[in-house]
């Protein structure tokens, strides 16, 4: 009984110091789920694709592409039994799912590093990277859109990784894309993860089924721009 009841004394002469570390965890465990959240959010956008429900891995994925396409190219007569087209329906599978369309799997989202903003004056600075490489896919024709996007943000909490901003939009290129939606969900993401509306992204782009199909126009591109939140001055400045 003694040893109990000093359990208990000693149990609770540490309560302070065990409830510090209990509300650290918590508050550990919080910031963790709300970053966590935050980033599915980014990842999906307000402006998603909608997608079928599947239960294939990407190794069945990339069978299923590789099969079906072996059979397009048999269509056009070409001989898959070729040296240099025997393994290309796999080839072609792997790019697909692996590499030009990795941005439809949600996991495929980057890892995000915030720094704190204790630089830039929150009213006063504002973080533009230029010259982003935009490399997608449209999705009418299953042709490239290659351009260069530029992202602008009024800083204000936190900052972003500068190699965060570029691996955000890599992700949201590597889809079938429109380049009007591209913009959006970059802008919609940017607006998530920092948690304000001071966003700007534009992106001018060659649509090659402008340029090599259709019209066949190549010195036609195209320019996209959102402006949002108090940042417009900025650039009306």
């Amino acid at each position: 009984m003694a040893g109990s009841i000093y359990g208990c004394a000693k149990t609770c002469k540490n309560w302070p110091k065990n409830a510090a570390r209990l509300y650290e965890s918590n508050a550990k465990l919080r910031l963790g789920m709300h970053l966590l959240e935050k980033t599915l959010e980014a990842a999906i956008t307000h402006h998603p694709h909608l997608l079928l429900p599947s239960t294939r891995t990407n190794e069945e994925k990339i069978a299923a592409i590789a099969h079906h396409f072996k059979q397009i190219m048999e269509i056009l007569q070409l001989d898959v039994s070729e040296p240099s087209l025997c393994k290309t329906p796999e080839r072609f599978a792997e790019m697909y799912v692996n590499e030009l369309f990795s941005g439809l799997d949600i996991e495929a989202f980057p890892d995000i590093s915030y720094l704190d903003n204790d630089i830039m004056e929150k009213t006063e600075g504002m973080v533009l990277i230029k010259d982003i490489p935009i490399k997608s896919m449209c999705e009418h024709h299953f042709v490239p859109i290659i351009g260069t996007a530029q992202v602008a943000y009024i800083p204000g909490d936190t900052i972003l990784g500068l190699s965060k901003i570029n691996r955000v939009v890599d992700y949201f290129c590597r889809r079938p894309q429109l380049q009007e939606r591209l913009t959006a969900q970059i802008a919609d993401a940017l607006s998530i993860l920092l948690e304000t509306e001071d966003v700007s992204v534009s992106i001018e782009a060659e649509h090659f089924c402008v340029s090599l199909r259709g019209v066949q126009h190549p010195t036609s591109r195209t320019k996209t721009f959102i402006s949002r939140g108090r940042i417009k001055s900025f650039i009306a400045s």
